[in-house]
């Protein structure tokens, strides 16, 4: 069971945690990587682009905003990356293409169709209000083939969460450096190393943690009980603005999460998803 599953053990939060080894293939995915590679985007640049290219032509600052949690610079000096004549069209479609490829190699004789028709079926349920990456995703004609459409349902839906997810922290009056820091310390991590993945100096995580300290959330390096209660909170927000989301799966659900399992193992086991429990909670 992934370690997010304690923070509030909803149905809400069960399902994103199954399907963050699909969503997430396109990140992880060697061949997938290589695809972007092969068209000039490498590293974070494939993350940032990759993940915007849903947004079309926008500019640095509807990116920065939408990824919330990365440090500014990071995600514009990203986003400005690689040639420019790579249109989001055809990024996104390069994208898909490899990852659908990728996930028929990790489980060459699956039948994904029932599982990428349902989900793609969730995401009509999803509210647009407040989500840019979700609606934008969601506004796409989702793939033909079924293991291109199981990724990009997969995808969608963690947009629509983590769009959710961004709202929670804005109405709590967290911070994002502060809120890395939340979560990397109420899933057992040590304050700083989550955070500083996203971009943020040491600095910056410093006057973080002190604020963090003077809201009564942070006694030294941890979390106090009322920091805890605040992390929970917010994850409770999260689980009720997916709602739709779950209502729309319903009874479908228990056979979501069991045929979502087979292929969660197989992307670790493929070395397409981390095997660390932290990268999957983290979301």
């Amino acid at each position: 069971m992934p370690a997010s599953s304690y923070l509030t053990g909803s149905p809400a939060r069960a399902l994103r945690d199954a399907l963050e080894p699909v969503a997430a293939h396109a990140f992880w995915s060697a061949a997938t990587r290589q695809a972007l590679a092969d068209r000039g985007l490498h590293a974070t640049s494939a993350y940032v682009r990759g993940r915007a290219a849903a947004l079309g032509a926008a500019t640095a600052a509807v990116v920065i905003a939408a990824f919330g949690w990365f440090e500014p610079g990071l995600i514009e000096s990203a986003y400005h990356a690689g040639p420019t004549e790579l249109t989001p069209a055809a990024l996104n479609r390069a994208r898909s293409a490899a990852t659908g490829a990728s996930l028929r190699a990790v489980r060459p004789d699956a039948d994904p169709s029932w599982l990428a028709d349902t989900l793609t079926a969730a995401t009509a349920a999803g509210a647009s209000p407040g989500r840019c990456l979700f609606s934008a995703r969601r506004a796409e004609t989702p793939p033909s083939d079924p293991f291109e459409r199981l990724w990009w349902a997969s995808e969608t839906l963690r947009d629509h969460r983590g769009d959710s997810h961004i709202a929670a922290v804005a109405v709590a009056g967290v911070g994002p450096v502060e809120m890395n820091i939340l979560t990397e310390l109420a899933l057992g991590g040590q304050l700083g190393s989550y955070t500083a993945t996203r971009g943020w100096s040491r600095a910056a995580i410093e006057d973080a943690a002190r604020a963090l300290r003077g809201r009564g959330w942070l006694s030294g390096n941890d979390l106090t009980a009322e920091g805890r209660d605040v992390r929970t909170s917010i994850e409770r927000d999260t689980d009720r603005l997916d709602a739709p989301i779950i209502a729309a799966v319903g009874d479908d659900l228990p056979r979501l999460l069991a045929e979502l399992e087979p292929w969660g193992r197989a992307c670790i086991n493929a070395g397409t998803f981390p095997r660390d429990d932290f990268k999957r909670a983290a979301g």
